[in-house]
This record gives C-alpha cells, structure tokens and sequence, in this order.
C-alpha cells in the first residue's frame, strides 16, 4: 500500500500551525509529536525526535487509510458514470467495484472518521460517509460524466470544481422551470397533434426525447449570454418537424402543407421529404438578445451533415471576422446508433481543433433511444457508450437521464460555460427511448417486446415533470392546463388556416448575400471576361515570388520563385501551377476570398504549387498569397487531415455561405474522392434540385493515366457524368495554364453559381506544351471548346479526333512529331454542360461525312464514351458525323499497375488514334 508523500505531510503541518483545531483529532496527535528540528525520513514519511518514533506506526496507518479514501475519490471521478441512474426505463446497471469503499480496504468502522478532503470542495476534513454522499450525488445520480481522460489537470479541475461543488444539480428559478414546462409541452402536443391528424404519416417522432426541446431552448439561451450571434443546427430527420416548429419557429400552417402536398406539379423529379428540409429564423432570447439559426438541409445518410453544418459556421465567422470563433457556433444533433457507427463522426470530430477547421467548439446532443431501427446496442456497437468515439478528443461527455429536465439544464450549463471557456467540442449523450418504431408505421414490439412493455406504461415526460413540480408547488395545475390549452388553441389554428387558404411556399431561396445569384441552365453565351491586365497581372505573379528579407528559403525553392519572377515578366511560358496561384491572387486582390484545402496542398501532390513555404532554419511559414497587398481578401491554403469525406464536407459546406468567394478542395489523387462519394450524391450534385440550394464549391482531381497504377490514375468522370444533368455541375478537363487561370476566375466572376470538378494534370504540371504566354492572360475567357488551327476544313482531314485532357495534347505532341496533317484534333475542355453548339459549328467546317473518333485513355466501360454517344445522338450530330470510339479494352479496374505495360498500351492508343494500322492486343 503507498504511503502519503512528505509534500503532502508538509501541507497539512502548515495548516496545524496556522489553527490545530481545522484538522482531525490524529492529525493533531501526529503533529503534537512533531519536531521539525530533529526529523528524520523513512519511506518518505517524516519520523520525529526519539520521543515520537513509538506513533510512527499510528502515522502510517492514518496515512494509508487517507491514500485509500483519496483511491476511493479517483474512482467516483473515473467510474462514477458506470453506476450514474441515466437510463429513464430504470433498468439495473451493474455495480462497480470500484465504487465500493471496501474494495480500498475501507470498513464500515472507518465511515464517521474525519478524512482530508482537500481535493472536493467543501470543507477540508469531512467524514467518509460525507465524502461518498458527495460524491455519489455529483456522479452518480441522472449525470454521468467521463473527464478523466483529458490530460490537461487544469481542465480537469475546473470541471471537478463546478461539478462538485454543486453536486451537479442546478437550482432553477421557478421562471424558468416554468419555461421548461412549457417547451416539453410544446414538444409533446406537436407530436400528439401531428399524429392524429395525418394518421399513418411519416413523420419519424420525437416522443420519448421530447427534452429535446427544452435543452435546444437552453443552449440558445446560453449561447446568446456568452455572444453567439449565429447557430448552425445539423441533424437527421428523427425529430427534425419539432426542432422547425418550436425552435426555428417555422409556421406549423407550412408544416402542415407539406403532409398534404398541396402542389405535387411543382416536386416532379425534385424537392424532398418534409423532415429532411432545412431552415432559417432568427431567436430572440429572454433578455432580448438576438440569434440567427441555420437549420441544415440533410439527406437520410444521417451523419454526413455534420461536417456540412461546421464548414457553413466556419463560413459565418470568416465573413463576420470572428477570429476567435466566438461569434458563431454548431449544434450536432446525432442518433446514438449513427454516432457509434458512422465513421464520418469520427472524421468531423478530428477537425475541431485544427487551424483550418475549428469553429471554437461544437456542441454535440446524441438523442440516445438506445435502439438503432431494430439493432440493440448490443448488436451495434462493441463499446459502453455511444459516445465512446469521442473520447479521442480532450473534451468530457455529459451522460444524463432525458426524464430529468432539472439535470439536463445542470448539463446544458456546465457544457455551454466549458465550450465558451476553452473552445472545445462538448458532448451531451441525453438517453431517452422511442415511444413509437423507427417510423410511426413501424411496430417495434416484433423485436423488442420487453423494452416497450415498460416504455407503454410510462407516462410522457412532460407529464412526470409536471407532477413534480407540482409536489414542489411550482406551478397550479390550471396553469399546467392554460399552458397545453394555448398551444392546442395555436396549432388547430394553424390547421384551420392551411386547409382553407391557398398554398403558399415558404422556401428561403435567393436572399440574404445570395442575392443576385442564379442557377438553372447554363447558356452557352454566358461568357465574361476574365482577363487581368498586363500591369496588375505582372504585379500579382511577381509578388507570388517575393518574401521577407529574414526568410531563409530552400535552394530549389528559390530558383522556382526566380523562374516566376521570369514568367512575370515574360521571358519565360506561365506554366500551371503558377496560372493557378495568379488567378488565386488576381481574385484575393479584387475582394473576393480564397479558401483551398486538401491533402499536401501547401505544397501541392506533385511538388508543383508551393503556395505555403517553410523557413529552411526555423520551419515556419510564409504564404506569399496572402500579402500581395494591403487591401485584398484573405487566402488560406491548408493542409488537410487524411480525410476525403469530412473535409469535402467541410468545404461544400463553406461554400453554402461564401457565394462570393472561390472555395476549392483538393484530392491528393482524382481516385480518391470516392472516399466522399455521399458529399458528392448526396449534397453537392443534387441540392439543387431537391432543396433550391445553390454551390460554387470547386474540386480539384489530379487525373491521368501514366503508369502509376489503378488507384492513381482516374477521377472516375464517367460517374461525375452519370450525376449530371439539369446543369447541375460543371465538368472540365482544360489543358492550358491559361485555361485554367480563366476557369478559376470564370467559377467567381460570373453569377451562375454551380459546383466545379476539373480533372487537374499531374505528368503535364510541367509540360511545355500546356505553359501559356504571359499575353493569354490578359483577356478573354475560358473556351469550352478548342479548335485545331493546323488542320482546317480547307485540309480535308481523312478524320477528325475528339478529346479531352492529357491523351488529347499527347495526340497533339504525337501528330507534330509525325508531321501529319491529314488527323484534325478537337479538344473538349468542358465535358458538362456538354457545348454542343460550338462542338457543331467547329464540325461545320470540315466536310460532311468525315469520321469523328472519340478517343480516351479510359477503359470503354469507363470514361466519358457512354456520355458521348448518347449526348451525340440526342443532339442530332450522329446524322452528318457518325461518332465512333478508340480506348483500351473493357475493364473492371481502371488501368494496369505496371509502367511498360501502361507504355504499350499508351502506344497503341496513339497509333490506332491516328489511324496508323494495327492488331491491338487483347486484354488478357
């Protein structure tokens, strides 16, 4: 057993000289024989003159019946959550040992004898049988909490101080019991109304965590008080119509006339359900304080919002200037299943304290039904907790029984003063049940008989928090009955008024900084000038290349920087990555922000940006982007974490609430974005059709087949272009700096805001052919369609080739080493919208009849070729120009992992496609 530390025996010796009578009767015997003078150490416990060795054994039984009780304490701040009464069906949990006093050794005996208690507040020497009621109060009644696990003790310890010193109970004013009565009877006479009116209709019910309300109520209120000025809400659909209409206070008429569809015309092949629509409103607080809420669009891939919502209160701060992220702020609603069992949560959290991505911490609500559809958690999730993934970070998670509201308001508290303390994510794991199935069609006893023989007998929450109250003569019971009375009053009314008036929609589209921004079609003359002139384009590019006197840059690094200094002035081609950093800078300087994330995009995959450079002697850095001048918007580059999902997320949800701006991110290689693909079905090609939501999100995806294997060849183009329709993207494969210089500045300069996917070069990042003279950059636009200068109509070409991105400039490159000029090449820069007329009037100049090839490095099964053809047909050119197709062979994967053979084959390519006759080789 260890013995007490001499420091600790020090500390309480200057509180005996100070007053003997503050310390129990054996430390006062212990000190009385105490001689400083003469003391002598033995295992570290002090030993005194000769005339006190014969209490030495004395002493060292209190002290090690002190370590046992300081044990005991430890284990109710590590454990207590175990015994913690947060299930409101009341089943039994197992008892800890832990928690048990006899398991240090501690008897019955040793319960009314004086213990220190320094560590809890309160006095500093109680009995034992006052430090477990303490205890046992703060940790182990309707809140449970895990802290232990946070490194930081000073954190640590402000948590302990709050929560023990309160015994983590709140005493609430009779005012705001009252309004806490009122928001569950708000909560539980919507969903009563709801289900007896639109009978057998989905509506995926709150009932069972209808604290739901009350605690959203509370954090408002909290929020507000601490200077939140703007709050995202993301969240799934259990629950969704009660958060619109007693929270974002949407018109329960509204509401109302989306359960009858007054207008099924309007939703052909768009619009969604009605419990996955979003909203806005604004809250105003007890004390007259106002919020701006943002309730999330969400699909029924549940958790995938949750980096959407982060990334558009990101937005909101950086448009606000909130530096400190102390302006805004996200609320998560989660499903315990889904937060256990999704693994976007696990990436969302791993943002919240990274420089690119915090927000100054996230609130968390699991809505804890202990049931997942039909899945037990058993079943579902091989940890104690549903919240067990979030102890990854430095935060505490707050477990607390839904049926107590006084105890969820003590939680709401403490998590919102932590939140606005220390600028973390904080969790509350509110258990509840599910008083219906998943659905309100659903029947849950088939699979869980016994859970819903107690749920069945239990009366609603508000019901036993009215009881209680009226134990504690809080309130009449005719103003428990006034307060239902009046809401049913409201929403009969509300019933009353969308049966006998005319639809009218409610959606919010356009408005705010959106305004003056458009979607729908794209018109092929939509074109603006994206030119930057000579003088202010040299200026942007040569400041790329400038850096601080005291800056100790790399030896490569400086002749990169001296070669754009070069391009700057024009003696040398501007080659891709410094197009792209001059449209980055030309924009910064003309007011409209940058934003780029992805993985290595400081320095870019391929060793070609160098956007962000480190100090070779102190590594810090410097990031010429952001001071080309005084006045310009700002650029950020950053490093992403290994995450595709969360941080496209993150982005499309940033560019939700940035019209303005050109937000980008970056794949490390186009293959990987599939790690991503519900952002990309789910979110960012499909929002517009069904929630009216507009994007200028751009991604950038490095493709190209070069030998490099099947995983990093291919951006996968033939799925972007199965999503596309209804101009919902933008799909482009340019292959000139200029190009993409006049694309990037095309995306923010014109006002038809539409997501952007370029397929980005990786071998031609540094090919001659693909630079640009400083001269392209001047004016014009971005061409969607180029045509072959060499080989004219007047040339009468036995063919004509049509392709996109590299395989078209290695043609290109391949026909001038050959000399020919009977092969016409026709680049696509845009593949969707697909620019059918230009495509026609450039085919309109060579003969009729002559054989158009599309050519792709892709397999047939892959690529655009599908796209193409049936693109071709449908706009009437298979008539004067049949369309026929030269690729690699039919593949399940995308390419072959060896280099020669991918040069073989590339070989083959070339000559087929040039018309040069071959056998091509099968694939084996």
């Amino acid at each position: 057993m260890n013995v007490y530390s001499r420091a600790y025996i020090d500390s309480l010796f200057e509180d005996y000289q100070q007053d003997p009578s503050s310390l129990p009767l054996e430390w006062r015997e212990f000190f009385r024989n105490f001689d400083p003078a003469t003391e002598n150490v033995i295992n570290d416990i002090p030993v005194t003159s000769p005339r006190a060795v014969g209490k030495q054994s004395d002493r060292r039984e209190v002290a090690q019946l002190q370590d046992r009780v300081d044990q005991l304490i430890r284990g109710f701040r590590v454990r207590g959550h175990l015994e913690a009464k947060v299930d409101p069906l009341g089943r039994p949990r197992e008892t800890n040992r832990e928690l048990n006093p006899a398991s240090y050794g501690l008897l019955k005996s040793d319960f009314q004898k004086k213990f220190s208690a320094r560590t809890i507040f309160g006095e500093n020497f109680r009995t034992l049988e006052q430090i477990v009621d303490q205890l046992r109060q703060t940790y182990c009644r309707s809140i449970g909490v895990q802290f232990m696990h946070i490194d930081d003790h000073g954190v640590r310890s402000w948590l302990q101080s709050r929560m023990e010193s309160s015994r983590n109970h709140i005493d609430l004013s009779r005012d705001t019991q009252v309004r806490i009565l009122t928001r569950l009877t708000d909560a539980v006479i919507f969903e009563e109304f709801v289900r007896k009116k639109f009978v057998g209709a989905k509506t995926f019910s709150l009932e069972g965590a209808e604290t739901l309300i009350p605690l959203l109520d509370l954090t408002l209120e909290h929020a507000a008080e601490h200077g939140v000025t703007d709050v995202v809400i993301g969240m799934a659909h259990r629950g969704r119509l009660n958060v619109l209409a007693n929270i974002l206070n949407k018109r329960a008429q509204n509401i109302f006339w989306s359960f009858d569809d007054p207008d099924p015309e309007s939703s052909r092949g768009r619009g969604d359900v009605l419990y996955h629509l979003g909203y806005s409103s604004d809250w105003t607080t007890a004390t007259n304080k106002k919020v701006h809420l943002s309730l999330c669009f969400n699909p029924s891939h549940l958790e995938y919002v949750d980096p959407v919502a982060i990334g558009r209160c990101r937005a909101k701060q950086d448009r606000a200037k909130d530096i400190r992220r102390e302006k805004g702020m996200t609320i998560l609603i989660h499903g315990d299943a889904a937060f256990a069992g999704e693994g976007i949560v696990q990436e969302t959290l791993n943002l919240s304290q990274l420089d690119g991505y915090s927000t100054g911490g996230t609130l968390h609500v699991i809505v804890n039904n202990q049931l997942g559809f039909t899945t037990e958690p058993e079943l579902g999730r091989s940890t104690t907790y549903a919240s067990d993934v979030a102890k990854m970070l430095q935060i505490p998670i707050f477990h607390v029984n839904g049926e107590d509201p006084e105890a969820v308001a003590q939680v709401v508290s403490l998590a919102m003063q932590f939140r606005n303390e220390f600028h973390r994510d904080v969790v509350i794991d509110m258990y509840c049940y599910r008083r219906l199935g998943h659905n309100e069609s659903d029947e849950p006893r088939f699979t869980q008989p016994g859970m819903y023989k107690v749920i069945d007998n239990r009366p609603t929450i508000r019901d036993s928090f009215l009881e209680r109250m009226l134990r504690m003569d809080k309130i009449t019971q005719a103003e428990a009955d006034n307060i239902a009375e009046v809401r049913r009053h409201e929403l009969q009314e509300e019933f009353d008024s969308a049966k006998a008036r005319e639809f009218t929609s409610d959606a919010q589209v356009g408005g705010g900084y959106w305004k003056g921004y458009y979607g729908g079609l794209e018109r092929e003359d939509d074109n603006v000038d994206t030119g930057v002139p000579m003088g202010k384009l040299t200026y942007v590019i040569h400041q790329l290349a400038e850096l601080p006197a005291s800056f100790n840059i790399n030896r490569k690094l400086e002749r990169i920087l001296n070669t754009r200094k070069e391009m700057a002035e024009g003696k040398r081609p501007v080659d891709w990555a410094t197009a792209e950093l001059a449209a980055f800078g030309s924009l910064a300087v003309e007011g409209h922000r940058v934003r780029m994330s992805g993985q290595d995009s400081g320095r870019g995959t391929f060793s070609q940006r160098h956007a962000v450079l480190a100090d070779h002697v102190t590594g810090e850095t410097y990031t010429p982007l952001q001071h080309i001048s005084d006045d310009q918007a700002p650029v950020d580059i950053f490093n992403s974490p290994l995450s595709e999902g969360s941080v496209l997320g993150f982005e499309y949800g940033y560019s939700l609430d940035a019209p303005e701006s050109l937000v980008c991110w970056e794949a490390q290689f186009g293959d990987f974005w599939n790690c991503a693909q519900v952002i990309v079905d789910q979110f960012i090609t499909s929002a517009e059709d069904k929630w009216a939501r507009l994007s200028g999100l751009t991604m950038l995806l490095p493709h190209g087949f070069e030998g490099a294997g099947p995983e990093h060849c291919s951006a996968r183009v033939e799925r972007f272009l199965t999503l596309a329709a209804e101009h919902n993207i933008q799909i482009v494969n340019p292959t000139t700096a200029a190009q993409h210089f006049h694309l990037l500045r095309r995306q923010v300069k014109r006002h038809w805001r539409k997501p952007l996917i370029i397929l980005t070069p990786k071998s031609l990042l540094r090919e001659p052919f693909v630079m640009s003279k400083l001269e392209d950059f001047y004016s014009g636009t971005f061409q969607r369609v180029i045509g072959d200068p060499r080989v004219d109509g007047q040339s009468a070409p036995q063919r004509i080739i049509l392709a996109s991105g590299k395989i078209s400039v290695e043609l290109l490159k391949e026909r001038e080493k050959a000399d020919r000029t009977d092969v016409a090449i026709i680049r696509l820069e845009q593949l969707y919208p697909l620019p059918y007329q230009q495509i026609q009037e450039i085919l309109e100049s060579y003969p009729e009849g002559t054989p158009v090839y599309w050519v792709q490095e892709e397999p047939s099964n892959m690529g655009a070729w599908y796209f193409m053809k049936v693109k071709w047909d449908e706009f009437g050119l298979s008539k004067s120009w049949p369309l026929q197709m030269i690729s690699r062979p039919e593949s399940a994967s995308p390419s072959t992992g060896s280099k020669k053979t991918h040069i073989i084959e590339q070989e083959e390519l070339m000559r087929e496609a040039l018309g040069s006759p071959l056998v091509r080789i099968a694939k084996a």
